[in-house]
Protein backbone atom coordinates (compact mmCIF):
# COMPACT_ATOMS: atom_id res chain seq x y z
CA UNK A 1 0.00 0.00 0.00
CA UNK A 2 0.98 3.44 -0.98
CA UNK A 3 2.52 6.13 1.95
CA UNK A 4 1.01 9.07 1.66
CA UNK A 5 3.94 12.41 1.59
CA UNK A 6 3.47 14.68 3.56
CA UNK A 7 1.71 17.94 1.41
CA UNK A 8 3.80 20.86 1.30
CA UNK A 9 3.76 24.16 3.32
CA UNK A 10 4.77 27.60 2.03
CA UNK A 11 7.41 25.61 -0.18
CA UNK A 12 8.40 23.01 2.53
CA UNK A 13 6.96 19.87 3.27
CA UNK A 14 5.61 19.73 6.93
CA UNK A 15 7.68 17.23 8.22
CA UNK A 16 10.78 19.93 7.36
CA UNK A 17 8.65 22.81 8.72
CA UNK A 18 8.15 20.51 12.14
CA UNK A 19 11.83 19.87 12.53
CA UNK A 20 12.52 23.00 11.85
CA UNK A 21 10.46 25.05 14.33
CA UNK A 22 11.98 22.00 17.04
CA UNK A 23 15.13 22.82 15.80
CA UNK A 24 14.59 26.67 16.57
CA UNK A 25 12.59 25.71 20.00
CA UNK A 26 15.72 23.72 21.23
CA UNK A 27 18.25 26.32 20.58
CA UNK A 28 15.78 29.27 22.26
CA UNK A 29 15.49 26.86 25.25
CA UNK A 30 19.36 25.81 25.09
CA UNK A 31 20.06 30.49 25.26
CA UNK A 32 17.35 31.17 27.78
CA UNK A 33 18.94 28.48 30.27
CA UNK A 34 22.62 29.59 29.49
CA UNK A 35 21.53 33.36 29.99
CA UNK A 36 20.75 32.50 33.94
CA UNK A 37 23.16 29.92 34.01
CA UNK A 38 25.94 32.52 33.14
CA UNK A 39 24.41 35.50 35.37
CA UNK A 40 24.36 33.13 38.41
CA UNK A 41 27.78 31.48 38.44
CA UNK A 42 29.83 33.56 35.47
CA UNK A 43 31.83 32.21 32.46
CA UNK A 44 34.11 29.92 34.39
CA UNK A 45 31.22 28.59 36.50
CA UNK A 46 28.82 28.39 33.79
CA UNK A 47 29.25 24.88 32.74
CA UNK A 48 28.04 23.37 29.37
CA UNK A 49 26.17 20.39 32.29
CA UNK A 50 24.48 22.97 34.04
CA UNK A 51 23.11 24.66 30.73
CA UNK A 52 22.32 21.74 29.18
CA UNK A 53 20.59 20.54 32.62
CA UNK A 54 18.63 23.76 32.80
CA UNK A 55 17.47 23.54 29.20
CA UNK A 56 16.00 19.78 30.03
CA UNK A 57 18.53 19.28 26.73
CA UNK A 58 21.94 17.37 26.18
CA UNK A 59 25.17 18.33 25.83
CA UNK A 60 25.83 17.54 22.51
CA UNK A 61 23.07 19.39 21.44
CA UNK A 62 24.65 22.71 22.88
CA UNK A 63 27.95 22.05 20.45
CA UNK A 64 25.77 21.33 17.91
CA UNK A 65 23.77 24.49 18.06
CA UNK A 66 26.99 26.58 19.28
CA UNK A 67 30.29 25.08 18.53
CA UNK A 68 31.46 25.46 21.77
CA UNK A 69 30.96 26.60 25.74
CA UNK A 70 32.62 30.09 24.34
CA UNK A 71 30.10 30.26 21.19
CA UNK A 72 26.99 29.84 23.13
CA UNK A 73 28.26 32.60 25.65
CA UNK A 74 28.75 34.78 22.70
CA UNK A 75 25.53 34.18 21.57
CA UNK A 76 23.85 35.00 24.51
CA UNK A 77 25.77 38.42 24.70
CA UNK A 78 24.39 38.99 21.14
CA UNK A 79 20.94 38.23 21.99
CA UNK A 80 20.92 40.58 25.33
CA UNK A 81 22.36 43.17 22.56
CA UNK A 82 19.56 42.23 20.04
CA UNK A 83 17.16 42.55 23.01
CA UNK A 84 17.99 45.71 24.17
CA UNK A 85 18.15 47.13 20.51
CA UNK A 86 14.78 45.91 19.71
CA UNK A 87 13.40 47.30 22.47
CA UNK A 88 14.78 50.54 21.68
CA UNK A 89 13.57 50.82 18.33
CA UNK A 90 10.22 51.36 19.93
CA UNK A 91 11.20 54.89 20.84
CA UNK A 92 9.21 57.45 19.09
CA UNK A 93 11.86 59.93 17.68
CA UNK A 94 9.92 63.48 17.22
CA UNK A 95 12.65 65.33 15.14
CA UNK A 96 10.18 68.27 16.31
CA UNK A 97 10.81 67.60 19.85
CA UNK A 98 14.58 66.79 20.56
CA UNK A 99 14.90 67.31 23.92
CA UNK A 100 11.85 65.36 24.68
CA UNK A 101 13.32 62.62 22.64
CA UNK A 102 16.49 62.32 24.10
CA UNK A 103 15.29 62.81 27.44
CA UNK A 104 13.00 59.63 26.44
CA UNK A 105 16.22 57.62 25.30
CA UNK A 106 17.98 58.40 28.28
CA UNK A 107 14.86 57.19 30.38
CA UNK A 108 14.65 53.96 27.94
CA UNK A 109 18.29 52.76 28.78
CA UNK A 110 18.22 53.36 32.79
CA UNK A 111 14.82 51.50 33.01
CA UNK A 112 16.30 48.69 30.41
CA UNK A 113 19.25 48.06 32.89
CA UNK A 114 16.82 48.26 35.84
CA UNK A 115 14.27 45.82 34.19
CA UNK A 116 17.41 43.65 32.78
CA UNK A 117 19.87 42.97 36.03
CA UNK A 118 20.84 39.78 34.26
CA UNK A 119 22.20 42.13 31.51
CA UNK A 120 24.04 44.39 33.82
CA UNK A 121 25.48 40.71 35.49
CA UNK A 122 26.71 39.37 31.81
CA UNK A 123 28.12 42.63 30.87
CA UNK A 124 30.38 42.33 34.20
CA UNK A 125 31.23 38.82 33.45
CA UNK A 126 32.35 39.94 30.12
CA UNK A 127 34.30 42.74 31.44
CA UNK A 128 36.24 40.67 34.01
CA UNK A 129 37.59 38.61 31.11
CA UNK A 130 38.40 42.21 29.57
CA UNK A 131 35.50 41.63 26.55
CA UNK A 132 37.46 39.27 24.99
CA UNK A 133 34.41 37.06 23.84
CA UNK A 134 32.14 39.84 22.54
CA UNK A 135 35.15 40.96 20.42
CA UNK A 136 34.69 37.96 18.91
CA UNK A 137 30.89 38.71 17.38
CA UNK A 138 30.42 39.72 14.27
CA UNK A 139 27.06 41.26 15.23
CA UNK A 140 27.54 43.35 18.36
CA UNK A 141 28.68 46.51 16.26
CA UNK A 142 25.16 46.52 14.38
CA UNK A 143 23.74 47.11 17.63
CA UNK A 144 25.97 49.85 19.00
CA UNK A 145 25.95 51.51 15.49
CA UNK A 146 21.94 51.70 15.60
CA UNK A 147 21.86 53.08 19.18
CA UNK A 148 24.81 55.83 18.50
CA UNK A 149 22.54 56.73 15.16
CA UNK A 150 19.17 57.24 17.10
CA UNK A 151 21.30 59.67 19.04
CA UNK A 152 23.29 61.10 16.00
CA UNK A 153 19.72 61.84 14.71
CA UNK A 154 18.61 63.64 17.47
CA UNK A 155 21.33 66.12 18.04
CA UNK A 156 21.32 66.88 14.60
CA UNK A 157 17.24 67.74 15.20
CA UNK A 158 18.59 69.84 17.97
CA UNK A 159 21.43 71.72 16.63
CA UNK A 160 19.22 72.21 13.40
CA UNK A 161 16.57 74.13 15.90
CA UNK A 162 19.69 75.41 17.52
CA UNK A 163 18.88 73.82 21.04
CA UNK A 164 21.46 71.73 20.93
CA UNK A 165 25.66 72.59 20.82
CA UNK A 166 27.17 71.44 17.50
CA UNK A 167 30.31 70.11 18.72
CA UNK A 168 28.97 67.42 20.27
CA UNK A 169 29.55 63.59 19.13
CA UNK A 170 26.74 61.14 19.59
CA UNK A 171 29.55 58.25 20.67
CA UNK A 172 30.34 60.72 23.64
CA UNK A 173 26.70 61.10 24.25
CA UNK A 174 26.00 57.52 24.22
CA UNK A 175 28.43 56.82 26.76
CA UNK A 176 27.47 59.43 29.01
CA UNK A 177 24.01 58.21 29.16
CA UNK A 178 24.67 54.54 29.04
CA UNK A 179 27.89 55.66 32.12
CA UNK A 180 24.74 56.78 34.43
CA UNK A 181 22.33 53.66 34.11
CA UNK A 182 24.95 51.10 34.11
CA UNK A 183 27.42 52.32 36.83
CA UNK A 184 24.23 53.13 39.07
CA UNK A 185 22.76 49.70 38.52
CA UNK A 186 26.00 47.45 38.81
CA UNK A 187 27.28 48.86 41.88
CA UNK A 188 23.95 49.67 43.79
CA UNK A 189 24.33 46.85 46.55
CA UNK A 190 28.32 48.45 47.21
CA UNK A 191 27.11 51.89 46.82
CA UNK A 192 24.18 51.41 49.48
CA UNK A 193 26.90 50.22 51.81
CA UNK A 194 29.20 53.01 51.18
CA UNK A 195 26.91 55.96 51.17
CA UNK A 196 24.89 54.15 54.07
CA UNK A 197 21.78 54.92 52.27
CA UNK A 198 19.39 52.53 50.10
CA UNK A 199 19.84 53.39 46.09
CA UNK A 200 16.93 50.46 44.82
CA UNK A 201 14.21 52.79 46.08
CA UNK A 202 11.49 54.09 43.52
CA UNK A 203 12.26 57.75 45.41
CA UNK A 204 16.45 56.80 44.98
CA UNK A 205 16.13 55.79 41.36
CA UNK A 206 13.44 58.43 40.34
CA UNK A 207 16.47 60.88 41.77
CA UNK A 208 19.33 59.48 39.72
CA UNK A 209 17.52 59.20 36.87
CA UNK A 210 16.68 62.96 36.95
CA UNK A 211 19.60 64.21 37.58
CA UNK A 212 20.89 62.13 34.64
CA UNK A 213 19.11 63.74 32.55
CA UNK A 214 19.46 67.16 33.73
CA UNK A 215 23.61 66.63 33.60
CA UNK A 216 22.78 65.32 29.62
CA UNK A 217 20.85 67.90 28.58
CA UNK A 218 23.32 70.66 30.16
CA UNK A 219 25.70 69.10 27.99
CA UNK A 220 24.21 69.31 25.21
CA UNK A 221 22.96 72.33 25.13
CA UNK A 222 23.49 75.35 23.22
CA UNK A 223 22.97 77.81 26.09
CA UNK A 224 23.12 77.31 29.84
CA UNK A 225 20.17 75.58 31.42
CA UNK A 226 17.96 77.29 34.44
CA UNK A 227 18.95 76.07 37.34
Amino acid sequence: MAVAKALPVNGQRRGTGVRDAAAQATRKAILKAATKVFARYGYDGGSVEKISKAAKSYDRMIYYYFGSKEGLFIAVLEEMYRAMDDAETAIALDAGRPVETLTAVIRFVHGYYRKNPEFVTLLNTENLHKGRHIAKSLRAGEYSSHAIAVIREVLASGVAKGLFRPDVAARDVYLLIASTGYFYMSNRHTLTAFLGEPLETAEAVARWEAFAIDTVLRAVSAAPLSP
